[in-house]
């Protein structure tokens, strides 16, 4: 017996079925908003990604254009963001501009359809970040933050560590980043420089924050901060230390996170042995009677870890596509974004009132 297939139908079902595989395939074109500092780098990771096209860059600047022109020809080169929203086939924006930029920029570019990554911090306030927030869903975009560290082999060994619980109840974290650096005209030291290990603290830890104290100094007599210390308090009784600068003649990038039973250093200077576990620590004990504390140290063997040698950047900008591809939500997403705004806010709050305690919200 012999079936004939309905020709019209067997048309529409292969037609579909080439929209499904063409769809899956396609190419996610990204523009890069901003060509400074960080643009270059993204510009070349993004076109690394599979199944992502860098269509255009858009700066204000002709000669930071022609740097792209020359470097990456088949880029189109813009000043005129309105153009680049306007175009339909952009499905992301990702933008590396000043911070007090962030905002109009990213719901502009949310406003027309587009998926949104923006560089480090999100927004200026919380209230600007929550509104971006509140319109990606509504829009039925994916609104991502960049925190860069997050997707480095050492922090996600970190977390490792500290998941399998290789040094016990995390009791403390301390920070230090701090250079002769770029004063940022808009933005003090603790909104520049302690967002990469306020993200980072925030993934290894999940205690909630619940106070912060802070105080700084500006050497310029323009009010921005150029050296600033953070200390976030929890109920828990684990705390948090940042101290940041822009005016040491030494870079230094360490974090110390100190466990019931083992220590955790990560020198991010360090060209490959980037974290040491130290078999270090201490019990101790009340002694009524001479009402003192006596403490027994413990000194063991250094650890070092294995780290995966990877691209950071590249694996952000990879988490990116895919969430957006496969509707998943990134590991840098609005909620780690947000944590470190309304840190900050509170530190910014404390400062002016000479290291008040702050209640976050």
């Amino acid at each position: 017996m012999i079936y004939l297939v309905n020709s019209t139908k067997k048309a529409d079902f292969y037609r579909i079925n080439l929209f499904i595989f063409e769809s899956y395939i396609k190419s996610m074109n990204v523009a890069i908003i901003g060509f400074g500092y960080w643009g270059p780098n993204l510009v070349r990771n993004f076109s690394s990604v599979a199944d992502c096209k860098v269509k255009y860059v858009c700066d204000f600047r002709a000669e930071r254009l022609a740097i792209v022109s020359k470097q990456y020809p088949t880029v189109t080169t813009t000043n005129d963001f309105e153009a680049v929203l306007n175009d339909t086939d952009i499905d992301a924006v990702v933008i590396a501009t000043p911070v007090f930029t962030h905002f109009d920029l990213a719901k502009k570019a949310l406003s027309k359809g587009k998926n949104v990554l923006i560089e480090k911090p999100m927004t200026s306030t919380s209230a600007e970040a929550i509104e971006l927030f509140e319109l990606s869903k509504k829009m039925g975009k994916l609104l991502m933050v960049d925190h860069t560290f997050l997707y480095t082999g050492a922090v996600q060994k970190m977390k490792q560590l500290i998941n399998d619980g290789s040094i016990g109840n995390v009791k403390y974290f301390d920070s230090t980043r701090i250079n002769l650096g770029l004063f940022q005209p808009d933005i003090n030291v603790l909104w520049d420089l302690a967002p990469h290990d306020i993200s980072i603290l925030n993934y290894l830890i999940k205690d909630v924050p619940y106070s912060v104290n802070a105080t700084g100094v500006s050497h310029t007599n323009n009010g921005i901060e150029n050296i600033a210390y953070l200390t976030v308090n929890y109920k828990s009784g684990f705390i948090a230390h940042f101290n940041c600068s822009w005016t040491s003649p030494v870079k230094l990038r360490t974090m110390l996170i100190g466990g019931d039973k083992k220590m955790l250093l990560f020198n991010d200077l360090e060209p490959t042995e980037k974290i040491r576990v130290y078999d270090t620590g201490y019990d101790h004990k009340t002694d009524e009677e001479k009402r003192k504390v006596l403490v027994d140290y413990r000194a063991g063997d250094v650890y070092l870890p294995k780290v995966d040698a990877k691209e950071a950047l590249f694996g952000m900008a990879s988490d990116f596509i895919n969430s957006i591809k496969n509707n998943t939500t990134p590991i840098s997403d609005f909620e780690s974004g947000l944590s470190v705004i309304k840190i900050l806010e509170a530190s910014q709050l404390s400062i002016k009132q000479n290291g008040k305690e702050i209640i976050l919200n």
